[in-house]
């Protein structure tokens, strides 16, 4: 019998063909292919604009440093989330400042974040784990109200034009969610996509910010600076400087190398023209399936899928056994994986990893983040899952909670 995978990503003869002809076009790195995939993903979320480039991660901090976050400053963000989202921070000379996340949805909790607020906060990320959207009206009215922006120090242009702690999206998973009745990328002040080889829509690596300043900023302007900062401050990118006797270029400042290339963009704008019916119907239609089955026993508590208020991109299917040890999960864990039947863990919580542990963060701090990480199990969910597939997962699962607490 073979390893059931746990997120493999769909590649297909259209994605392939896509590529080829991206090669023998001549164009491979940051070209016409990414600047029409920015474009449509513009139009798919609605934000009045995007950047592409090489990762999630380097979308985040390219948006802290815009702010001007900088030592001495203090990030606030989940204590549940990868390790990408507090790197950044720190990467800024920053203080990440975690506060503990909610028992229902995994995802950060607002009072929490209001008692975590100072007059040196400047930024809150809140993260879209499993791709179920944040409360993002409540973090939105929370950066707006006169009591919390009186606290607010401006420091640099940006921050005095805002005039209020930048609210900074991680949506690494959330692509294709529904908040409110609109996608994610038009609530935040900036928005940041994650296209990696296991995630929804891949372009093997890859990430994207979703620009949506209000007034008076003008997106595009931030935008057009950007695509100057992500390439070492030069002000004429590849596809500008080809044009015929173009070929003078400044350096502005000293910028960064993390562009999105055609060939990335390429696979992009393929997963994309099929992504909202086609490819999430399919992970609905997975995540469903493990709903229906697992609702059916006592000791399985589900992630929530859709709400009047919310719908997630079905990302990962996060699935918590109650009144179980952190032991007792990973011995589950060993007998899926012995059923040949691939599972993982998200996330392993900042607090518990080495880095954060030394810098003085400690996990007893964060309860409702222990608890949902130690009972937590992650579901194969991805576009070529079988029927047969799906009920050899379910009976893995059944099979080992039923044997571990028997």
């Amino acid at each position: 019998m073979s390893l059931i995978p746990f997120a493999p990503p769909r590649i297909d003869d259209e994605i392939i063909n896509e590529v080829v002809a991206t090669l023998r076009s001549g164009w491979i790195t940051t070209g016409p292919r990414t600047k029409q995939f920015e474009k449509e993903l513009s139009a798919y979320n609605g934000n009045a604009a995007t950047l592409c480039l090489n990762s999630a991660t380097a979308g985040l901090e390219v948006m802290l440093k815009w702010y001007g976050v900088k030592e001495g400053d203090e990030v606030i963000l989940p204590a549940y989330t990868y390790s990408a989202t507090a790197n950044v921070v720190v990467h800024c000379g920053a203080t990440p400042v975690l506060v503990d996340v909610n028992a229902d949805d995994f995802n950060i909790n607002v009072a929490n974040i209001r008692k975590a607020i100072t007059s040196k906060t400047k930024v809150i990320m809140p993260v879209d784990i499993a791709g179920y959207p944040c409360d993002y009206s409540a973090i939105m009215d929370l950066v707006n109200d006169p009591a919390i922006k009186s606290h607010f120090v401006a420091e640099g242009e940006n921050q005095t034009t805002l005039g209020r702690i930048m609210v900074l999206s991680d949506a690494a998973h959330s692509l294709g969610a529904y908040y409110k009745g609109k996608h994610t990328g038009v609530w935040a002040d900036a928005t940041v996509y994650s296209f990696h080889a296991v995630k929804n829509l891949t372009t093997a690596e890859g990430g994207a910010i979703a620009l949506n300043f209000p007034a008076p900023f003008n997106n595009e302007d931030i935008y057009k600076y950007l695509c100057i900062f992500t390439l070492h401050g030069q002000n004429k990118d590849a596809l500008a400087k080809m044009q015929k006797g173009n070929w003078r270029y400044d350096i502005i400042e000293a910028g960064y190398k993390c562009n999105m290339t055609d060939l990335m963009a390429a696979i992009g704008l393929i997963e994309l023209k099929r992504y909202e019916n086609d490819t999430l119907l399919k992970r609905k239609a997975v995540c469903e399936y493990y709903a229906n089955h697992f609702k059916n026993f006592e000791w399985a508590q589900l992630p929530p899928l859709k709400n009047d208020t919310a719908e997630t991109s079905y990302h990962l299917y996060p699935i918590r056994i109650k009144g179980i040890s952190e032991a007792q999960r990973d011995a589950i864990i060993q007998k899926i994986f012995d059923a040949d039947v691939s599972v993982n863990v998200h996330f392993i919580p900042l607090a518990m990893l080495s880095f954060y542990k030394n810098r003085g963060y400690d996990i007893a701090n964060y309860p409702v983040t222990y608890d949902n990480y130690s009972r937590e199990i992650s579901l194969p969910v991805f576009y070529d899952l079988s029927d047969e597939m799906l009920k050899r997962i379910v009976d893995a699962v059944t099979n080992a909670v039923a044997s571990t607490l028997s």
